[in-house]
């Protein structure tokens, strides 16, 4: 029996998921795991997907490794913990087309790609739903050179480094990229933070007419109420003597 699952390379650790799928074999949990960290061992830090061939009888079993996902090599190339939540407008990553060629060469075998070109077009197009740049450039430009055949240099003679001044290039220029993301992250940040503080002295404006309307009107109450009493005695002084008759 062929039991598929997918592990942290080399850290692969007793779960619900691995007993439910493991444990009605009868075979050792503990070994299997052991196993299956050694033999995923250069994938740390990565999701690998991998087979456990069961054999019912004997209670031996063997392990296949498959490569790591297309998006799961991008992130391990640039030491990313996760893709951007908005990849359209935050990148979170820059990396040269020579390593895209590397990554899609390796991964050509287990791809649904006729050919190293295509190879390469699958991980330009993860690249877009990741937000990492290539070679300074949106991800959806690199395909469309791609097609115009201004890659085909790269791709034909299989150049998978790029020399240290690009590298430093790439660094530079996604350093920058970075720094006016942070900026306008914080902005933003900071304009949602006022409009609160604005919507709230509004509501406290719009509060308070309500409560100093009632001051006036029970002065006004007790004005008049204290008038009637204090009207006889200024009647009384405004009386003048009565005429004597003569």
């Amino acid at each position: 029996m062929k039991v598929k699952l997918i592990v942290e390379g080399g850290a692969m650790k007793p779960g619900p998921a691995v007993a439910q799928s493991l444990g009605p074999l009868g075979i050792n949990l503990g070994k299997v795991i052991a196993d299956v960290n050694t033999a995923t061992t250069g994938f740390k830090g990565m999701n690998v997907p991998v087979e456990i061939d069961v054999d019912a009888k004997s209670k031996s079993f063997i392990i296949k490794v498959f490569s790591p996902s297309v998006a799961e090599l991008l992130k391990k190339e640039l030491a990313l913990e996760k893709g951007s939540g908005t990849p359209h407008s935050v990148k979170v990553g820059n990396i040269a087309f020579e390593r895209v060629v590397s990554l899609a060469k390796t991964k050509l075998p287990s791809l649904l790609a006729k050919d190293l070109r295509a190879a390469v077009k699958l991980l330009v197009g993860t690249c877009v739903s990741l937000g990492i740049l290539i070679d300074n450039k949106e991800a959806k430009e690199i395909e469309k050179e791609i097609d115009s055949g201004m890659y085909d240099k790269e791709i034909k003679n299989e150049i998978l480094e790029p020399s240290d001044d690009k590298k430093k290039s790439l660094a530079k220029f996604f350093a920058e990229v970075k720094a006016k993301q942070e900026r306008a992250a914080k902005a933003a940040e900071e304009a949602k933070a006022a409009e609160e503080a604005a919507k709230a002295a509004a509501a406290t404006a719009a509060a308070t007419p309500a409560a100093g309307a009632a001051a006036p009107a029970a002065a006004a109450g007790k004005t008049a109420a204290a008038t009637p009493a204090a009207a006889p005695a200024a009647a009384k002084k405004e009386e003048k003597p009565a005429a004597k008759k003569k």
